[in-house]
C-alpha cells in the first residue's frame, strides 16, 4: 500500500484529509463536520437522525413543553390591536359585540326586539345570522366613555397575563388555545340562552375559563391548594359582586366550559388514546353548544338573514 492510498478524507469533503471517525456511523469526518457527542464526535447527519429519534418532552396534560407563552402574547396583542381599532372606529363594538337578538332601525339606532316591528327595521345579532358575534365579542372591550372604560381591557389583560402563562405552560399551545376559544364561546352561548337581548363584550368569559383550568390543574398536579383556592374564591366573588355591571352569564359560561375542557385534559388516559379523547371532548362540547344555539334560533321562530 502506498502512502498516497493510505490518506483518508472526510466523507462530505473528499478533498479534506481526516483521521477522525463518527462514533455512530464510523465514517471519517473533518473538523467542520464534527459535532460533540457523549463519547467522541458524530457527523452532521447522525446528529440530525438522533434528534429526530428523541421524544420531545411533554407536560402532564400531553402538551409540548415550551418556555415561551407565545399564545398568551398573541392573544394580548390581538386584544390590544382590536381595542385600538375600536378607538378609531367605535361602530365596531355595535357590529361585532355579543347580542342574541335586537332590531336596527333605518337611522342606524339599535332597539329592543319586538316580534311586531316596522318594515324599516331588521333583526340583528345571532338571530339575524351574525353568528360571528359569539367569538368576536371576546376580543372587544368597553370604549373609554362607557362603564369602567379603559379599565375593562386593562383588568382583563392583566388577568390574562397572570393566569394565562401558567395554564399555557402546562397545557401546551394547541390545548391552551382550544380551551380559551371554547371558554369564550361558552360565555356567549349562556348569555344567548339566558339574556338574548343583552349586549356584552370582553375577554372575561375566556379568562374565567382559564381560572377554572388553573383550579383543575392544581388538583391534578398536587399544588398547594391554599393559594389556588384563594384565587378561585376571588374569581367567584368577582362573578357575584360584578353581576350588576357585567355579563355574569358570560363569566359563568366561560367558567363551566373551561372546567369541563380541563377535566378532559387532566383525566384522559395517559396512553396513545389521550390526544384523541381530549380532542373528542372538545369537539363534542363545541357541537353541543352549536346545537343549543340552533335550538334557540328555531324556538324564536326566526331564520338567518345577515343584517
Amino acid at each position: 500500500m502506498t502512502a498516497e492510498s493510505a490518506v483518508t478524507t472526510c466523507y462530505r469533503h473528499p478533498r479534506v484529509e481526516s483521521h477522525v471517525r463518527c462514533t455512530r456511523c464510523d465514517r471519517f469526518i473533518c473538523p467542520s463536520c464534527m459535532r460533540e457527542a457523549a463519547v467522541g464526535h458524530q457527523c452532521v447527519e447522525c446528529v440530525k437522525e438522533g434528534a429526530r429519534s428523541v421524544r420531545q418532552a411533554r407536560t402532564a396534560f400531553g402538551g409540548r413543553v415550551s418556555a415561551v407563552p407565545l399564545v398568551t402574547y398573541v392573544l394580548i396583542g390581538l386584544n390590544v390591536l382590536v381595542y385600538l381599532a375600536e378607538l378609531a372606529r367605535p361602530s365596531i363594538v355595535d357590529r361585532f359585540g355579543m347580542q342574541g337578538i335586537g332590531l336596527k332601525g333605518a337611522d342606524g339606532a339599535h332597539y329592543v326586539y319586538q316580534s311586531v316591528h316596522p318594515a324599516s327595521m331588521h333583526v340583528e345579532g345571532v338571530a339575524g345570522g351574525q353568528w360571528e358575534r359569539m367569538l368576536t365579542s371576546a376580543f372587544l372591550h368597553l370604549p373609554p366613555d362607557q362603564g369602567i372604560g379603559v379599565l375593562h381591557i386593562v383588568m382583563n389583560m392583566v388577568s390574562l397575563w397572570g393566569v394565562g402563562r401558567v395554564v399555557e405552560a402546562q397545557l401546551g399551545r394547541a390545548r391552551y388555545l382550544a380551551l380559551y376559544l371554547l371558554s369564550a364561546l361558552g360565555g356567549s352561548v349562556l348569555l344567548l340562552l339566558i339574556s338574548p337581548d343583552g349586549r356584552a363584550v370582553g375577554a372575561s368569559g375566556a379568562i374565567f375559563g382559564l381560572g377554572a383550568a388553573y383550579w383543575v390543574m392544581g388538583r391534578r398536579l398536587g399544588y398547594d391548594m391554599r393559594a389556588v383556592n384563594q384565587y378561585m374564591t376571588g374569581l367567584l366573588l368577582w362573578l357575584v359582586l360584578s353581576a350588576w355591571a357585567t355579563s355574569w352569564q358570560g363569566h359563568l359560561g366561560g367558567l363551566l366550559v373551561g372546567g369541563v375542557v380541563t377535566l378532559a385534559y387532566a383525566y384522559a388516559p395517559r396512553d396513545g388514546r389521550r390526544t384523541l379523547v381530549q380532542a373528542g371532548v372538545c369537539v363534542a362540547l363545541l357541537m353541543l353548544m352549536l346545537m343549543l344555539v340552533l335550538a334557540w334560533v328555531k324556538v324564536t321562530g326566526l331564520t338567518g338573514g345577515a343584517a
